[in-house]
């Protein structure tokens, strides 16, 4: 396939195309969208998002799942959807039921050479689990909008292979050491995964730190907006992720961004301990994220 040579323009346009394409077949469900709703809604409750809950059998029974996981050390368990959701709080829930939307994408199985949908979900789950970690080691108190948008961050990559697949076929085939993903993606799509994945996840009503972490993901210095600690928690998560062997599309084409890490107040033990955590906290909620 030959290179293609994209202006700002003409990369808008090749978005412009693939996004139209993905409204006309694809969209969140309508359960994700009304409890994103409810989630941001400051003067709403546990009530508010059980009348919402209650119409999906099956989220009903992943909150309920999970709020009697091991992840939820509890001396009792329970079968009440109120009191899980009341447990849980709002912003899980509302992560919950993106995940179990989400990871729809992820069902159709195949590889690409060392790319696969599995291992391209389980690096989202990891960034995800690890932004998390970084997010409560900072104290920062919005751990679960790290969390969410950890675990959308390629979200991309999947409408990629899902929508333009012949082409990245030929992305992936043509990666190397000598090139980003995004700069391989440049040259055989007209658009990289970051900036797909953010056009996406606005038509998608994601919120604007999910957004911000999905576009930045690579190049958190150039984010100017009020969720930069968050972006980094993405960034830095993904490094940790990628140099462990859990990577997106199966090469290790990332670098550690020292403006991230210094934003962040980390050093390289704090990394190697974060590492090290990490390892723990995905064998704690495998069974929550399983496709």
């Amino acid at each position: 396939m030959s290179t293609i040579k994209t202006a700002p323009a003409e990369e808008e346009s090749a978005i412009d195309a693939v996004a139209r394409r993905i409204d006309e077949i694809s969209t969140l469900p309508q359960i994700a969208l009304q409890v994103m709703d409810v989630a941001n809604d400051p003067d709403a409750g546990p009530i508010d998002l059980k009348e919402v809950v209650e119409t999906d059998p099956a989220l009903s029974a992943r909150i309920i799942r999970c709020v009697n996981s091991s992840a939820f050390p509890r001396q009792t368990k329970t079968s009440s959807l109120q009191e899980a959701i009341a447990y849980l709080g709002l912003r899980r829930i509302r992560n919950l039921a993106v995940t179990a939307s989400v990871h729809k994408l992820f069902r159709r199985v195949g590889r690409i050479g060392p790319y696969c949908r599995s291992e391209l979900w389980r690096h989202m789950v990891a960034v995800g689990t690890g932004a998390r970690l970084i997010a409560m080691r900072s104290k920062m108190s919005n751990f679960e909008e790290a969390f969410l948008a950890g675990l959308l961050h390629d979200i991309g990559i999947a409408l990629e292979d899902e929508y333009v697949h012949e082409p990245f076929v030929a992305v992936i085939h043509s990666l190397d050491d000598t090139q980003t993903l995004a700069e391989t993606e440049r040259s055989h799509l007209g658009f990289d995964h970051t900036t797909l994945g953010s056009r996406v996840a606005a038509n998608w009503r994601f919120p604007e730190a999910a957004k911000a972490a999905i576009r930045y993901h690579h190049a958190s210095a150039s984010y100017r907006g009020e969720h930069i600690d968050i972006v980094r928690c993405v960034e830095v998560a993904n490094v940790i992720c990628t140099l462990k062997g859990i990577s997106s599309v199966g090469h290790k084409l990332v670098q550690i961004s020292q403006s991230a890490l210094a934003g962040l107040s980390l050093t390289g033990q704090d990394i190697k301990v974060l590492a090290d955590d990490l390892d723990g906290e995905l064998a704690t909620s495998a069974s929550l994220f399983q496709i």
